[in-house]
């Protein structure tokens, strides 16, 4: 992770993320603090993410999620390059 990210603040929002225990809870925690854009944006994200872990090609990717060829190289970039963070996910929801 970055260093310039890992800090107290980031810390204490992901403390606070982790109490959450419903999807329920999430929607009102993420409502609040988040724009509806930014939560949007992000679970854009994750589809894409799936979609290319199921070796969709990027014009399938974007037709039916909207994302920019832009956004899809950039989670492609997380995949090949990043910190598993999807992988860990995807092995707790039993994907992989």
């Amino acid at each position: 992770m970055s260093n310039n990210l890992h800090n107290e603040s980031v810390d204490s929002l992901f403390d606070a993320i982790l109490t959450l225990e419903s999807r329920e809870e999430c929607y009102a925690f993420f409502m609040d603090v988040c724009t509806m854009n930014e939560i949007a944006s992000l679970s854009q994200r994750y589809e894409v993410a799936g979609m290319l872990r199921d070796k969709k090609t990027y014009l399938d990717i974007s037709e039916k999620t909207g994302a920019s060829t832009a956004t899809i190289s950039r989670v492609n970039r997380s995949l090949n390059y990043g910190n598993d963070g999807y992988d860990i996910v995807w092995k707790k929801l039993g994907k992989i």
